[in-house]
Parts: C-alpha cells; sequence; structure tokens
C-alpha cells in the first residue's frame, strides 16, 4: 500500500527546508517567495521496530520496511 503526502503552506515558510530535512533530497531552499515552483518528490524508509523483531523470529528470505 502506497501512501502519498504533501507539504502545503505559504510562501516563504520553509516548506522546502522541511522536505529537506526529512528526505534528505537537496531541493532548492532560497529566500524569496515562490522559489520552488515546480514540485519536489522524495521517499523515506519509515522504520518499524516490530519489523526489526519479527525479522529475528521469522527469518525470511527478504524483508522489506515502509516507504512515504
Amino acid at each position: 500500500m502506497a501512501l502519498t503526502a504533501g507539504i502545503v503552506g505559504l510562501p516563504n515558510v520553509g516548506k522546502s527546508t522541511l522536505f529537506n530535512a526529512i528526505t534528505k533530497a537537496g531541493a532548492e531552499a532560497a529566500n524569496y517567495p515562490f522559489a520552488t515552483i515546480d514540485p519536489n518528490v522524495g521517499i523515506v524508509e519509515v522504520p518499524d521496530e516490530r519489523l526489526n523483531k519479527l525479522t529475528e523470529l521469522v527469518d525470511p528470505k527478504k524483508d522489506s520496511a515502509h516507504n512515504v
């Protein structure tokens, strides 16, 4: 199951900075309004300790963490 999320807000309030902090993508973050007109896309792995415990117990061939 895929999850899609967006960051919405007023111009020049730090949306690109937040995006860069979460995704480590390196999107342009400038100090003037409308610096990033085109949308940026990033993928973030969501760590889950439950998956780690299940992997230790069951020893599957492959384990896949969730991505957002």
